[in-house]
């Protein structure tokens, strides 16, 4: 079972990630972290950054690989993930780019750009934690639903209700691409620690079927139900769907602080 806790805000989530990617940082300086990109992960990029301000820790080690990347945008083009990532994460956190990837979404190498996106995770040892938030279809990463749970990182289609969720991005809703590159649900099945983050009331359908509802491919989130490492974080409203939302606030008024999250 997945640990739910539920939080008052975002940034009281962001805060408790933070604060355990800080103490995986502190006891491995080369930690792993897998990088989600939107909105929903900024609180934690946030807190991260203030808890560097407030008290520094060699980031230098760090390395990081991006959830996904978009197939055919054009270098440096601002809503590529690899610029999301340096301005939200990257230069924040003061991480070194070069210890920094993402998938290749150049249309050039699609054929082998997920084989090699695996081989640099498995060169690195895998990802201690990653970070996830999950759509209102019920996606983590761009693994739509269908998606297979032995997925790895390949070439994958969105759907127009994901375009249209991502056009707020863009000038208009026809320059979101059509094509990514997204680690799969095996890839993302492999880190060692999940933290997912979701918040509003528009999460909470996705919520509730990733974390009680059975698990299908039709419903990618609940993937996170085949984990043994698995930190749900929600504010109040993305957890109004929980059948069992009092249980998860009485389990973790009782945990030890030694477990963390």
């Amino acid at each position: 079972m997945a640990e739910v806790i539920v939080l008052d805000s975002e940034t009281a989530a962001g805060t408790l990630a933070a604060a355990s990617i800080r103490a995986l940082i502190a006891r491995k300086p080369d930690a792993v972290l897998g990088l989600a990109t939107g909105s929903t992960p900024l609180s934690v990029y946030a807190a991260l950054a203030a808890s560097l301000a407030e008290d520094p820790l060699d980031m230098s080690r760090v390395r990081g690989f991006a959830l996904d990347e978009y197939v055919g945008l054009p270098t440096g083009h601002p809503e590529s993930y690899r610029a999301v990532i340096t301005r939200d994460v990257v230069v924040p956190l003061g991480l070194d780019p070069a210890n920094i990837r993402t998938p290749n979404g150049d249309v050039a190498t699609l054929e082998t750009a997920g084989i090699d996106y695996e081989a640099a995770i498995f060169a690195a040892g895998g990802v201690d934690v990653q970070i996830l938030g999950i759509g209102q279809t019920g996606h983590v990463g761009f693994n739509e639903p269908g998606s297979s749970f032995a997925s790895i990182t390949r070439i994958k289609t969105l759907t127009e209700k994901t375009r249209v969720d991502n056009a707020r991005f863009f000038d208009s809703p026809d320059q979101v691409p059509i094509h990514c590159m997204t680690q799969g649900l095996g890839t993302i099945r492999r880190a060692r620690h999940l933290i997912l983050l979701a918040f509003g009331e528009e999460k909470a359908d996705a919520i509730a079927a990733a974390v009680e509802g059975p698990v299908s491919s039709s419903k990618p989130g609940s993937v996170i139900q085949l984990h043994p490492h698995v930190t749900v974080l929600v504010d109040e409203a993305a957890a109004s769907r929980l059948a069992n939302r009092d249980y998860y606030a009485y389990a973790y008024a009782h945990k030890y602080a030694w477990q963390g999250i």
